[in-house]
């Protein structure tokens, strides 16, 4: 396990060195992951720190609310660039085209952003299980494997780089950031786009939206697990009232992992999973039909896509 006080010292030092007396935007999406990295930034460079959150359209339900009250005591600049990301997805099917289009939307809307700051480094929380995804071929991530190969900074800063999500957590804890940080559940850089199969579009996302809003309501606070979420897998038929429907299939995914790299499915008694899809029916009038992901990573990964 990582020293943490120790790794929260030299991290200061090494963002430091880096920025020397630049000014730094970095990309604060509320994940324990990106709150370490403020916090530590914050410590090492002061006001020369722009903490911003990007609105990608593509987030949970209520989630812009919710950042927006956590971090307000930090002058945390808020981009809605919903319609962007969205355009950016249209006519994209492919799960890694989807990744690497996000990955340079948000560079660009970051790019953008730095120019009125005068800032020309970025930083950002790319953890150690990111890096292994995307430099092994499994999935590019939107922070590695999914940025673009040209970029107008002139320094990508990574201060927890080389730390797993059990250590990262770890280190949020001796910085003192709430539990509610310390211990959230991981969400995917890429937001909902990933638990959409196929082309992502403005109706898919609320769907998605709202059924991983249900799961979520059911099933956090209950089992605590690792990660819990719903995905839209594509369309079936179904029966609401005396009439026949072509409605979409969510799958609901929730598993225990310590550090990301492996993963098992949660045991949820059957009545409780049958309460769920009941919910998600009846609240979501275009799903058809709900079914549980029982698989584990490997060979599956915790992600749709």
């Amino acid at each position: 396990m990582v020293n943490a006080e120790k790794f929260i010292s030299q991290s200061v030092t090494e963002i430091q060195k880096a920025a020397g007396n630049e000014k730094v935007v970095m990309a604060l999406s509320g994940g324990v992951d990106s709150s370490v990295c403020a916090a530590i930034a914050a410590r090492a460079i002061a006001e020369n720190l722009i903490p911003i959150y990007i609105d990608t359209g593509l987030m949970r339900r209520g989630e812009t609310e919710r950042i927006r009250t956590l971090f307000g005591n930090i002058h945390l600049q808020i981009v809605d660039a919903g319609d962007e990301f969205l355009e950016a997805l249209t006519g994209i099917t492919d799960p890694e085209a989807k990744r690497k289009a996000i990955g340079e939307r948000f560079i660009r809307v970051f790019e953008r952003e730095a120019k009125k700051q005068g800032a020309k480094c970025l930083l950002q929380g790319t953890i150690y299980p990111d890096r292994i995804e995307s430099e092994g071929g499994i999935k590019s991530h939107h922070n590695v494997g999914g940025m673009p190969l040209h970029m107008e900074f002139t320094k990508v800063i990574e201060p927890i780089r080389d730390l797993y999500k059990d250590e990262v957590r770890e280190v949020a804890g001796a910085l003192g950031l709430p539990k509610e940080i310390q211990h959230r559940m991981p969400f995917p850089g890429p937001g909902l786009a990933v638990r959409i199969l196929g082309e992502v579009t403005k109706e898919k996302v609320a769907i998605v939206r709202e059924a991983n809003g249900i799961v979520e309501d059911e099933l956090v606070e209950t089992y605590r697990p690792w990660q819990c979420f719903a995905a839209l897998l594509g369309l079936g038929t179904g029966v609401k009232g005396d009439n026949r429907i072509h409605g979409w299939i969510v799958a609901i995914r929730a598993v225990n992992s310590r550090d990301g790299m492996t993963a098992d499915p949660l045991n949820i008694p059957f009545d409780d999973l049958v309460r769920i899809g009941s919910r998600i029916t009846a609240e979501i009038p275009q799903v058809a039909r709900v079914v549980y992901d029982i698989t584990a990573k490997p060979p599956a990964t915790i992600e749709y896509e």
